[in-house]
């Protein structure tokens, strides 16, 4: 059992000792991973909530987007439209870390509710304000 001044005593030596000891920050590239990574756990909507900005906008060949409710609605609306996922790959992710641009190339193997199956491949590019993605544009075949 500690008694109060022991636990005083670790106390001061975690702030004398290791007060200097900041957490990491990730870097875009770590965090578009990141958000990758969750997708392929069917983290979707984790990965949105935490790395896009409340004013983003997103663009496809399909249409825009903008701000985070309307485009976290279309998300939604896709993850209802799969009855199974199959695979994720992911075949390069780049960084300009200066420039907060990240690209992601990516393929998606689905199975749609209507039973057909797709192998969707696109890239997306990434522009990030304040640690989020703020514009995303995505390319790939209609």
């Amino acid at each position: 059992m500690w008694s109060t001044f022991m636990v005083f005593k670790h106390l001061m030596y975690v702030h004398l000792f290791c007060s200097h000891i900041k957490p990491a920050v990730m870097t875009l590239k770590e965090k578009a991973q990141d958000i990758y990574n969750k997708l392929g756990q069917g983290q979707l909507l984790e990965a949105f909530d935490a790395y896009y900005h409340d004013d983003v906008v997103m663009t496809e060949p399909r249409g825009t987007r903008e701000g985070k409710p309307t485009c976290r609605d279309y998300e939604v609306q896709f993850l209802n439209s799969i009855k199974e996922f199959h695979n994720l790959d992911v075949t390069a992710v780049t960084s300009d870390e200066e420039n907060n641009i990240t690209t992601v190339e990516s393929a998606m193997d689905v199975t749609f509710q209507d039973g057909n199956r797709a192998n969707m491949e696109q890239v997306a590019v990434q522009k990030w304000k304040d640690g989020k993605i703020i514009h995303e544009r995505f390319y790939y075949e209609q």
